[in-house]
């Protein structure tokens, strides 16, 4: 991954839109552990089938674990979720677990794959998810290329292929034009044969000072 500050190119880059600034966090190898075995719980909530009377003895270690974290609950920008680059997903449960391989201002891509949870049927990932992987895509191809904090206007993907689970994946994406406060962004998903998935346009515009 290549490091890059934006504010090389925009030296305000901080104070566009009402964004609070998001540090990124350390918050040590226990927490990337539960990470990992939370996507391994949301993958078996959607597939495990045991015996009826197992569900009363899930549910009570489920509610323990409520108990145990709800003292913490912190607000936005202050909880690890989302703001550990160096885990899949940046850490967070919202975002499918993939890696950044390569972050430039000329492109950005990522690698992992779909696993049980995403499965919408048929052992397909879910239309639905593609979208929200291209999404956050955007937002770091946008942050690669120097672009201030942005918010999407419009995000368009085709369904090229059936997407599979349990399958390393690529997605690549790069910014295409821009133009004063708009950044158009483009991406596509491939699998290990280079064999097109699903593309995606966007359309990322700047925010105005104090805009959410």
């Amino acid at each position: 991954m290549t490091d890059f500050d934006p504010r090389q190119l925009d030296p305000d880059y901080e104070h566009h839109g009402g964004f609070p600034e998001y540090a990124p966090a350390s918050p040590g190898p226990g927490f990337g552990r539960f990470v990992a075995a939370m996507r391994r719980l949301q993958d078996l909530a959607v597939s495990a089938d045991p015996d009826d009377d197992l569900w009363d003895e899930a549910f009570d270690r489920a509610a323990a674990l409520v108990e145990l974290l709800s003292p913490y609950e912190a607000e936005e920008g202050k909880a690890p979720a989302g703001r550990t680059p160096d885990l899949p997903g940046m850490g967070s449960l919202l975002l499918p677990p993939w890696t950044l391989t390569r972050y430039a201002p000329d492109g950005v891509e990522m690698t992992g794959h779909f696993s049980r949870f995403h499965v919408g049927g048929n052992h397909a990932v879910h239309g639905g998810v593609l979208p929200l992987l291209f999404d956050h895509m955007f937002g770091m191809i946008s942050h690669a290329a120097g672009r201030p904090i942005s918010r999407t206007a419009f995000l368009h993907v085709d369904y090229r292929r059936v997407t599979p689970i349990d399958t390393p994946l690529l997605v690549r994406g790069r910014v295409s034009s821009a133009e004063g406060r708009k950044a158009f962004v483009s991406a596509e998903l491939v699998d290990a044969d280079d064999a097109l998935l699903a593309e995606a346009n966007g359309l990322m515009v700047r925010l105005l000072p104090g805009q959410p």
